[in-house]
């Protein structure tokens, strides 16, 4: 993953400006704000997170599904967190890191969208 710009450090600050954006967001920042009231475990939580997805470090250890349903999250939020997410990612990250780690963010995005609609829409019959 260096050879595309994507290192420990490079990982910090990604996670450090993106989640500055969450913080400072119209939309987003209130969402979250509520749920986190100490932002530095959930970012070195992230950085863990998103080390486990690109450098496979395993040092990840959580279950965040449960959680984002709490939030109340709909698919506008996740348009916003993903064109966030991307524009961040292009600012701290050579290209091909930044479209590597826009990939991972896309499938996860999808994956949290899937799992909150079954867990919290209605059953039929």
């Amino acid at each position: 993953m260096a050879a595309v710009g994507i290192d420990e450090a490079s990982i910090e600050t990604l996670v450090r400006t993106f989640y500055g954006k969450i913080m400072k967001d119209e939309e987003l920042g209130p969402i979250f704000g509520r749920a986190i009231t100490d932002w530095e475990p959930h970012l070195r939580k992230m950085m863990d997170f998103w080390s486990s997805i690109a450098l496979l470090t395993q040092r990840y250890d959580g279950r965040p599904m449960p959680v984002h349903i709490s939030l109340g999250l709909e698919p506008p939020h996740f348009e916003r967190w993903l064109g966030l997410f991307r524009q961040t990612a292009h600012e701290v990250l050579p290209a091909e890191g930044a479209n590597f780690l826009i990939g991972k963010a896309e499938n996860i995005a999808r994956s949290f969208q899937m799992g909150i609609q079954f867990f919290t829409v209605p059953k039929k019959g």
